[in-house]
């Protein structure tokens, strides 16, 4: 099953800058600072000496079992410091949760309704069983800004999956 790019930019699209009590929109008003996304597929190229890269190029269509590379940059484009903000991405539902780049997210297994460590986190099955979270249970990823984010200041956040 092929599916095209525009889905994932699309969703990609979802990324937001989140401050509590404010929606997204308003987010960037208040804090000025820009995000913006990519999403990369990974592919194998053997090169002429016979060995094999891994290179990220822009997917025109992707497939179950390739390897997706999420980008978020942000921005502090304001005239003050960016303070007490998040930046938070919903999972696309065909994609399998794969890990970040740094390590310092939250994640939720119920659509953003509670936050914490995959490792802390509880899956509750149909049939009433509870099990450790599985990096498949993740829906979406949330990183918390505790610094103030200077005036020019920028940087990335990256997270991986795989399609389903």
């Amino acid at each position: 099953m092929m599916m095209k790019i525009n889905f994932f930019k699309r969703l990609v699209a979802f990324a937001a800058i989140v401050i509590p009590g404010i929606t997204p929109g308003m987010a960037l008003a208040a804090n000025n600072v820009a995000l913006t996304s990519d999403v990369f597929v990974e592919r194998k190229v053997e090169n002429p000496n016979g060995k094999t890269s891994v290179m990220l190029e822009e997917p025109k269509t992707v497939i179950p079992g390739d390897n997706l590379v999420f980008v978020l940059k942000y921005k502090n484009v304001g005239s003050t410091p960016a303070t007490d903000f998040s930046v938070t991405n919903p999972l696309p539902k065909a994609v399998a949760f794969n890990g970040t780049s740094d390590g310092t997210e939250i994640v939720s297994i119920d659509g953003g309704k509670s936050w914490g460590s995959l490792s802390a986190l509880k899956y509750t099955r149909a049939n009433g069983e509870v099990r450790p979270a599985l990096m498949s249970d993740v829906t979406h990823i949330k990183w918390k800004f505790n610094r103030a984010l200077s005036v020019g200041s920028e940087g990335k956040l990256v997270f991986r999956g795989t399609v389903k």
